[in-house]
């Protein structure tokens, strides 16, 4: 099978993958994820100060299958030059394939204190991290941004040719601005200039919520992959260009059953808590599922979970 494209020397196959989405795409997430298709393993953005301090929790982030390579791709975040490059340097011997640092995360207390989309208010900035980076690690450097901080300062392809001047080997791009934060319209338009701006790997993000839109969105932008975050939440079937009125209750059960038998063996009985956030995005359309939502969020037992699912498929039959 040939490559879609490379991040640099890092061959990848497929071009729809899975975004990186804090408290979603941990490991057990993103396995399942890759089993159905998606082409590149983004880690959930972590702390730079956290990795230098090496914070547990944070460090655990970084865990991933061998099924994940090639493409495996730790995601960090900062505001601090210095932090950014030594936890690079620092994860580096973890083998991912590609580091990748968040330049898209709108939350206030992220970009507020100048990390994740508050880099991109300062490009010159962004040219020296990425300059000592691409210097200071083996692996290619990447890098997700959006259009800019509000309307009235999109900067997306001031930033883009800066990244790719300074040795970023591919550019993730949210169409929106950090002010609109997941509001309004993505604006695909921006990713084609980005595109037409660059050389190098570009993936096309934002408001990807069926297969007809991975179409449209490659037609429309030219983008090398297509990057999808929420609709990805209950529906893995999207990365084979499934439609969700495709899948039946018995592939919904089987794939819960699935994803929850992968938290419990990562988390512990922990992974049962942490799967209902899962849970109540794959019975989305189900009958019954206000009643089968309620259930789930309450459920404390592998054994009532089952109890529960097993329930629900027998109402549906």
């Amino acid at each position: 099978m040939q490559p879609s494209f490379y991040v640099r020397d890092v061959p990848v196959y497929g071009d729809v993958i899975l975004a990186p989405m804090d408290g979603i795409s941990d490991m057990p997430f993103r396995i399942l994820c890759r089993a159905y298709g998606s082409a590149m393993s983004y880690t959930e953005f972590t702390n730079a100060a956290g990795i230098l301090h090496g914070a547990d929790r944070v460090m655990r982030m970084l865990d991933y299958d061998p099924s994940e390579k090639p493409a495996m791709t730790f995601q960090i975040y900062d505001a601090d030059e210095d932090r950014i490059v030594a936890a690079a340097e620092k994860i580096e011997a973890l083998k991912p394939d590609i580091i990748d640092l968040n330049m898209g995360c709108s939350v206030p207390g992220v970009s507020g204190r100048g990390a994740g989309a508050g880099l991109l208010r300062d490009p010159d900035k962004i040219g020296r991290i990425f300059n000592r980076l691409t210097k200071a690690v083996k692996v290619p450097v990447t890098g997700k941004i959006r259009l800019g901080w509000d309307q009235e300062s999109k900067n997306y392809k001031t930033v883009a040719k800066v990244l790719e001047d300074n040795g970023a080997s591919l550019i993730a791009v949210h169409g929106r601005t950090r002010c609109m934060a997941y509001g309004g319209n993505a604006d695909w338009s921006a990713i084609a200039e980005i595109k037409q701006t660059v050389k190098i790997p570009v993936i096309g993000n934002g408001d990807v919520k069926t297969p007809g839109d991975i179409a449209k969105i490659k037609a429309q932008t030219g983008c090398d992959a297509v990057m999808i975050g929420r609709a990805a939440i209950g529906n893995p079937w999207i990365f084979q260009r499934k439609n969700r009125e495709e899948i039946t209750l018995d592939d919904v059960v089987t794939m819960m059953r699935r994803h929850l038998k992968l938290m419990l063996d990562y988390y512990g009985i922990a992974g049962l808590t942490l799967f209902r956030k899962h849970a109540v995005r794959y019975i989305n359309g189900v009958y019954g599922a206000s009643e089968l939502r309620h259930a789930l969020v309450r459920c404390e037992t592998p054994e009532q979970f089952e109890e529960i699912v097993g329930q629900a498929q027998a109402q549906n039959e």
